[in-house]
Formats: structure tokens, C-alpha cells, sequence
């Protein structure tokens, strides 16, 4: 399949655009807060559309391709989970109502496709050209799987890079939203709200993103078509991934791990492969080294392996439970506090914080314990406990009937 025609590349393309404009006009368009329902029919619409497209592909192009556009679309989108846990800490120090996150986050997605498609016709064009590219690949998926072992464990970190520090200095916004617009009028004045701003965050992070997983996909098949196709799929159905599982990210407690292991092994393979191609002076005096190659077939199996093992181990972890609930506690208390206006959801919020703080006194005292050592988490739900009281008294909410104290004067029994 390294020869495909003109006809089928423009088809592929009309047919991204399409699901992009669709996934515009059709969700995003109008502000809303996605129901879990909503979120899950459409993750599992667009997985049902990336599979059926590698299926496609292995009829038409045989298993090996097939095999190749899996391995890759599998990987992507392993990758794209670990983009999530970024976009969830953009998204909540920008403060952004949780009803215009979807926005942002297409935006953000369309312009890393395109960022990303650049990447990878320059990445076809230097492998073509110059086989020791296959070397400089794999030291970056080793160093980046070193990256990660070592940064396990620092998710609470405000992200930030060179791209949104740029971006804080050249675009002035006002310093609140009005809706999900653009632009509104301050002071009389036309001024960019935070919206743009985050946009460009999230855009501009997810392209740092690309530079660990277009090597990555490279070191599955050189094949452009394939390496196209398996990262848009990726992308597409990553805004709907994030609104179902966002709950969920914090119990991957040992995605890292496994994502390091895959990058590694990615990395490994690219090696061995640059080797077969070697006309490097200094290594073996230019001449290819006959090394054994780990086959695409492989690779697959391992890096569903790899991510079944680190799920599965996640999900049973007494760790990975109590990191949720604080998280999510957190989470919902911030919302409360600094970025929900609208009464409604604010008193959705605060039954799903009080639902959050029960879980935590269900968690084993050694948790409890080092709970209520964390001063700031303890201070954030106080206010966020003090903030509904007041609204309770003014009449503008009501108290759960399952309401509680805060998690740190409940928690110790």
C-alpha cells in the first residue's frame, strides 16, 4: 500500500473535514454540557468508524498494512489518553465553563491535525531522504519514555510550555468569558476574551504532543497513507473521549508506566530497523547491520498487552481509588468556587462534590490521613462549603438531603 491513489487520498480527506464540520454543526455549535449518555454513543461511534476503516484497509491493502494501521491507531490513541490528562489541567487553570469546553477542544483538536499533517510529510520526506532519521526517531521515544517514568506521580502541576507563554504575551484578553465568543466589548471597547487563548493552548500543546507521537507511528510503518489516517482517527473522537472519561483519567494511575514501556519498545524497533538501513560512516564503517527486527504483527500484541495490563492494574489499585476521589473532589470544589456561574449546574456541582467527599471517607485511614494533611484541599472544600451555605441562606439553592460535613471533619472515623 505505499503507492495510493490521488481519488482515495481526496475522499479520506473530504471525509475528515466532514466529520470535523459534522461534529461542529451538530455538537459544538450550541453550548451544553454533554450527558455521559451523549458522550459515550459518540466515542463509540467514532472507534466504530476507525475500525471499520482499518478493517477496509486490510481487505483491500492486505493484513500487513491492516496490521500496521492498527498498531498505529492503537498507539495514537493510547497517547491521546495521556493528552488528556493535560487538557483537563489546561482547561481547568483557564477556568473555562465546563458548557464551552467542547468548543475548545475541537478547535484545539482541527488545529493539531493540521499542525500535525505538516509533521508527518516532513517526517516521510526526511526518511526518504536520510536513513539515519530512523535513529534520531528512536532516541526521542527513548528519552521521552525516561520522561515520563520521571515525571510520574507530578500530574497536579499547572501545565505550561513556550507556546502558551508566547501566546500570554501576544494575545491580551479581558479577564473574563462572555459565553463561548471570541471577541466581546469591554469598557466600550472590542477585546479577546480567554476563550482564543485557551484555544491556542490546547492547539499548541497538543502539537509539542506530536513531536514524541509522529516518531512514534513512524516506528510502525513508513507508510504516509496509513500514518495519516491512524493519527486523525485518533484525534477525531477525542473530544468525546474526554468528556466520558474525564472522571476517570485520575485512576490511570499507572498509564505512565505503560505508555513509557510502549515508547520504548516503539523506540527499540526503530533502532534495529535503522540498523538494517545503516549508512551511517562511523557505525559498522556505513554497511547495514542484519539485527533482528520485531515484526508489526508483534508490536501490535504487546501494545495491547502493555495497555490492558496497565488498565486492569490501575482500576484494582487502592492508590488509584483514592487519587480519583481527591481529584474529582477537587475538581467539582474549584468549579464551584472560581468558574460555574450559572445557579443550575452550580447546584449540580455541589451534590457531586458532597457525593465525592463520601467517597473519600470510604477510603482506608491511611488515605484519610494524608487527605486531611493536604491544607489546600482542605481549605478548598471549606469554602466551597461555606459558599453554599451563604447561597442556601440567601434562597438561591438547596441543601442535599445526603449533605455532610467536609470531608475533613467526617473523615477520621
Amino acid at each position: 500500500m505505499q503507492s495510493v491513489s490521488g481519488w482515495v487520498w481526496l475522499l479520506t480527506v473530504l471525509g475528515i473535514v466532514g466529520l470535523l464540520l459534522f461534529d461542529f454543526f451538530f455538537h459544538v455549535r450550541r453550548a451544553h454540557i454533554p450527558t455521559l449518555a451523549e458522550a459515550a454513543r459518540w466515542t463509540a461511534i467514532y472507534v466504530a468508524i476507525a475500525l471499520l476503516f482499518g478493517l477496509g484497509v486490510t481487505i483491500f491493502a492486505g493484513g500487513q498494512s491492516g496490521a500496521e494501521y492498527f498498531a498505529g491507531y492503537v498507539t495514537e490513541e493510547a497517547l491521546s489518553v495521556d493528552n488528556l490528562f493535560v487538557f483537563l489541567l489546561l482547561l481547568g487553570s483557564f477556568k473555562v465553563p465546563r458548557a464551552d469546553q467542547q468548543k475548545v477542544l475541537l478547535v484545539g483538536i482541527a488545529v493539531s491535525l493540521v499542525a500535525r499533517t505538516g509533521f508527518i510529510f516532513l517526517g516521510a520526506a526526511l526518511i526518504e531522504s536520510f536513513a539515519w532519521v530512523f535513529y534520531i526517531f528512536g532516541l526521542i521515544l527513548l528519552v521521552t519514555a525516561g520522561n515520563l517514568l520521571r515525571q510520574e506521580g507530578n500530574e497536579e502541576e499547572t501545565p505550561d510550555n513556550i507556546i502558551i507563554r508566547g501566546a500570554r504575551r501576544v494575545l491580551r484578553t479581558s479577564d473574563v468569558y462572555d459565553g463561548d465568543k471570541l471577541f466581546t466589548y469591554q469598557n466600550g471597547r472590542r477585546v479577546m476574551t480567554p476563550m482564543l487563548l485557551v484555544m491556542v493552548a490546547i492547539g499548541g500543546t497538543d502539537i509539542l504532543f506530536a513531536l514524541d507521537s509522529i516518531p512514534a507511528i513512524f516506528g510502525l510503518t513508513q507508510n504516509v497513507y496509513i500514518v495519516f489516517t491512524a493519527t486523525a482517527f485518533s484525534l477525531l473522537g477525542l473530544r468525546q473521549l474526554y468528556f466520558l472519561i474525564d472522571g476517570l483519567l485520575d485512576r490511570l494511575v499507572y498509564l505512565s508506566y505503560g505508555l513509557a514501556a510502549i515508547l520504548g519498545l516503539i523506540g527499540v524497533k526503530l533502532i534495529l530497523h535503522a540498523l538494517h538501513e545503516n549508512n551511517v560512516p562511523f557505525i559498522n564503517d556505513g554497511e547495514p547491520i542484519h539485527a533482528a527486527e520485531i515484526s508489526t504483527g508483534l508490536s501490535l500484541t504487546i501494545i495491547v498487552a502493555i495497555l490492558l495490563i496497565t488498565v486492569v492494574v490501575s482500576l484494582l489499585s487502592p492508590k488509584g481509588r483514592a487519587q480519583t476521589y481527591v481529584a474529582a473532589a477537587r475538581r467539582h470544589a474549584t468549579e464551584f468556587l472560581d468558574i460555574e456561574t450559572d445557579p443550575a449546574y452550580c447546584d449540580e456541582i455541589f451534590h457531586k462534590l458532597v457525593y465525592e467527599e463520601s467517597r473519600l471517607k470510604t477510603l482506608p485511614e491511611r488515605y484519610r490521613a494524608r487527605i486531611r494533611a493536604e491544607d489546600e484541599l482542605m481549605d478548598l472544600l471549606h469554602r466551597a462549603h461555606e459558599l453554599h451555605a451563604r447561597r442556601v441562606a440567601d434562597g438561591r439553592c438547596f441543601v442535599p438531603a445526603w449533605a455532610g460535613p467536609p470531608a475533613s471533619e467526617a473523615g477520621g472515623n
